[in-house]
């Protein structure tokens, strides 16, 4: 028998107002490389009710070192995008789209809270004029404007959260000051005499006030700036290179090398349509140097060195959204040929930002050549974990006098010499180590036919 309660609770089931949301499938922001802890959504390569197939590019999200082509795990649909395109500094972990299984109604996903939290950021409204909080709280750029114009923060008229005086509301305040406050001629005196050293007073924020360099956001003033949003290859690059300066002990060693025979070994290769750049021998020098001086190809474990088995070169590569080092794998082993067809390709791909992780992830000795910027000698910052970097100037015509070996009023010699520096991780490769490094490093580039003997 149905009872009337049974019926009414049959029915209510069936037509509830309340439509029950399809179960999402979540797609997070991934680690895309080792040293990655948030990304920049670049663009979505799928809309919102497209079917997706697991392998497919669901979008490209710029990491600390590229833009990579995030792939989806699973088949389905696209149903809603939480994280729009420019979406900036997500984190590992944070939920960027949902996805729902085929055949389901992509339109009735049910979005988590947590998202919904975050798609929609509470609305801060300004603090009242005739109510103020007990307790002034400032951020540190309104803090800095008053203090350094020696206005009293309780004018201010705070905008911001639970009362916060913000930066614009420093800058209203100064505006009206500087609106008050009529100009007051200044009277030459009638004769110069000393004056006793005034000191600062302090204003109502406790702190001393500064005559002002600038005046703060105001357009063509001295000293005003303009905020520019920093990639996260440029905060990575920032935070390694701090890191790097501040707990590698940096030696320096420099030495000139003479390029004449490879100038002529390459116009010899060009004779048949081969090639190669000065900075191909330069690689397969220093990969070869290192296979002769393992001692050198080490890196700072927790406890102590560490002896690398590979010999991978990266070389650095300038590109718009900041430096990158691609890296020659088993360079030692390559011919100077094969290592100037990798170095094109991986830094053409690097400029387009299209790097695997593989790519440049792993090196175990860097060579940064600026001298085809015109600069003669330079010395690099060490890209840790790695003990060495080789910084390469540009070539120039020299005179110099006769060797010992030559015959008494010989003249002059012109060589094409080219200045290297040695950055060394003191730790491993000491300044003894280091001058014999460069010592058979300029051997192996004076000598091309010894590398292909190594």
């Amino acid at each position: 028998w149905i009872t009337p309660a049974c019926l009414w609770l049959a029915v209510t089931e069936t037509f509830s107002p309340f439509p029950v949301g399809v179960p999402p499938l979540k797609v997070e922001m991934p680690a895309l490389s080792p040293t990655m802890e948030e990304g920049n959504i670049v663009k979505w390569l799928k809309k919102e009710g497209e079917s997706v197939a697991a392998g497919d590019a669901l979008c490209e999200i710029e990491t600390d070192k590229a833009v990579v082509t995030m792939e989806s795990n699973d088949d389905g649909i696209l149903a809603k995008i939480l994280m729009e395109e420019g979406s900036r500094g997500v984190r590992l972990g944070t939920l960027i789209a949902l996805m729902v299984e085929e055949g389901q109604d992509w339109n009735q996903v049910e979005i988590p809270a947590t998202a919904e939290d975050k798609a929609a950021p509470p609305v801060h409204q300004p603090v009242p004029s005739g109510r103020r909080p007990a307790q002034l709280r400032l951020s540190p750029a309104a803090r800095h404007i008053l203090d350094t114009h020696g206005l009293d923060p309780q004018m201010a008229m705070p905008t911001g959260p639970r009362g916060l005086i913000t930066k614009e509301d420093a800058l209203n305040l100064l505006k009206k000051s500087d609106a008050k406050t009529p100009p007051v001629a200044r009277e030459a005196p009638a004769a110069e005499r000393p004056r006793a050293p005034t000191l600062p007073t302090a204003p109502a924020s406790g702190r001393p006030t500064y005559p002002p360099v600038s005046v703060p956001g105001k357009p063509g003033a001295p000293g005003t700036f303009s905020d520019i949003p920093a990639s996260n290859v440029r905060r990575v690059i920032a935070q390694r290179l701090t890191q790097s300066k501040t707990t590698i002990p940096h030696a320096y060693a420099t030495v000139d090398c003479d390029l004449g025979a490879v100038m002529q070994l390459r116009k010899d290769m060009a004779k048949e349509e081969i090639k190669v750049s000065v900075n191909d021998f330069i690689i397969k020098a220093a990969a070869v140097t290192l296979k002769e001086m393992p001692e050198v190809n080490v890196t700072w474990g927790g406890e102590g060195p560490q002896a690398l088995e590979s010999i991978h070169i990266s070389i650095a590569v300038a590109t718009d959204r900041g430096l990158i080092t691609p890296i020659i794998r088993d360079a030692a082993s390559k011919g100077v040929q094969e290592i100037s067809a990798n170095a094109k390709v991986l830094a053409q791909k690097a400029r387009e930002g299209k790097l695997l992780p593989e790519e440049y992830q792993g090196g175990s000795f860097s060579i940064s050549n600026l001298g085809m910027f015109g600069i003669s000698g330079f010395s690099a910052v060490i890209n840790p974990p790695q003990a060495c970097i080789l910084a390469v100037g540009r070539s120039r015509m020299e005179l110099r006098p006769p060797a010992p070996s030559e015959e008494e009023g010989a003249a002059l010699r012109r060589q094409q010499l080219m200045t290297v520096t040695l950055s060394s991780d003191g730790r491993l490769v000491d300044d003894e180590l280091a001058s014999r490094f460069l010592d058979r490093f300029r051997a192996n580039l004076e000598q091309p036919q010894r590398m292909s003997l190594a």
